[in-house]
């Protein structure tokens, strides 16, 4: 049996929406740089802070851009149009590993344990039901029902694009239901998605036969993502029980990337305030950025040579090293030995477990 439970340790932690969708919300409007401010208005976001690639919204910013959206629109079946766009690559690394998983099943998964690094007030429970996967979609903001309406069209025609990506055809055997009532557009549904749908329900669901879940995805990548998702797996479990600090913010950013490539001014300017002030507040939780930094990659990079076969050039590339003697020289600073030393201990002890 399947079953996920809700956390509450990621929720409201600030900025963390990542501007893409947003900028995908633009283009769907295709609206010009001069017209953006009226995509913007009553954010507080100026365009040059929009248009960074690795800006971060909180949930009122985000929900604010959707109903400035919604009313340049004046389509309110817009939620259905952004989510087609929501392909696997606009969602970061919980795509990257949702896609390359060994089926829908894993995906599914992988988008529970990722969710909260895209967008901490939605989250995605998957239960087994029979012989059916059900897929419920909770929002953890007090929305009025336009925007509710168009995020749970975007948010469910979104998970169809991870379904079809996947199994590779139309999910004909899928059962969707919506909260919300049949709406005036409700004849263009099955123009964006396929099996049968349900309005005015209880919850936000999507249910899947569990035999099509357990297909095998031909895209799979079995060896470089599937260690990905376990080590995101486990530090998001740890984040889940920690405060909202700075730290754990900073945490949550950097998972929320590919390794090592968030800088100290993107996180400041992230948390909307200066450099200098994140050091302050960083100190005063007896840390640094650099600290952090660090944390988070030595866990990594020792995770990759414990439970993996790839080579260390192979595992600094995926670690963004561009240069395999960095990694060599930053690991033996974390470990005070260079990383083919870790590995060869880390095998003998497996090899030979200490008595007792």
């Amino acid at each position: 049996m399947i079953t996920t439970q809700k956390t509450g340790g990621l929720q409201k932690p600030g900025a963390d929406i990542p501007s893409n969708y947003s900028r995908l919300i633009a283009r769907e409007l295709d609206l010009t740089a001069k017209q953006l401010p009226r995509l913007l208005q009553g954010t507080g976001l100026g365009i040059t802070q929009f248009l960074t690639e690795d800006s971060l919204l909180t949930a009122t910013q985000q929900v604010r851009i959707l109903r400035n959206a919604l009313e340049l629109s004046g389509q309110p079946e817009l939620g259905l149009r952004l989510g087609k766009r929501l392909t696997p690559a606009t969602h970061g690394a919980m795509g990257f590993v949702a896609y390359s998983s060994a089926d829908l099943l894993n995906a599914l998964q992988a988008i529970h344990t990722f969710l909260p690094t895209r967008a901490s007030f939605i989250q995605l429970h998957l239960q087994q039901v029979d012989e059916r996967l059900e897929c419920i979609l909770d929002f953890q903001e007090l929305l009025d029902d336009d925007i509710q309406r168009c995020l749970s069209d975007a948010m469910v025609k979104a998970l169809f694009e991870f379904g079809e990506f996947i199994v590779g055809r139309p999910l004909h055997e899928a059962e969707i239901c919506f909260v919300h009532p049949k709406p005036e557009y409700h004849s263009i549904y099955p123009d964006f998605l396929s099996g049968q749908i349900h309005f005015d329900c209880d919850q936000l669901k999507l249910t899947l036969p569990t035999a099509l879940c357990r297909e095998p995805n031909a895209a799979a990548n079995h060896e470089n993502y599937r260690l990905a998702l376990q080590q995101c797996q486990s530090m998001l479990a740890q984040l889940q029980s920690d405060k909202p600090t700075y730290q754990t913010r900073l945490k949550k950013m950097m998972l929320s990337r590919p390794p090592g490539t968030l800088s100290e001014d993107e996180a400041a300017a992230s948390l909307f305030m200066s450099k200098r002030t994140l050091a302050r507040k960083l100190k005063q939780e007896r840390t640094s950025f650099r600290n952090i930094r660090g944390e988070i990659l030595s866990q990594q990079a020792a995770s990759y040579l414990r439970d993996s076969q790839l080579s260390i050039e192979a595992i600094a590339a995926l670690m963004n090293y561009h240069d395999s003697a960095n990694f060599r020289r930053a690991f033996k600073r974390w470990f005070d030995q260079p990383p083919e030393r870790f590995r060869l201990n880390v095998r003998a002890r497996t090899l030979h477990p200490p008595d007792g």
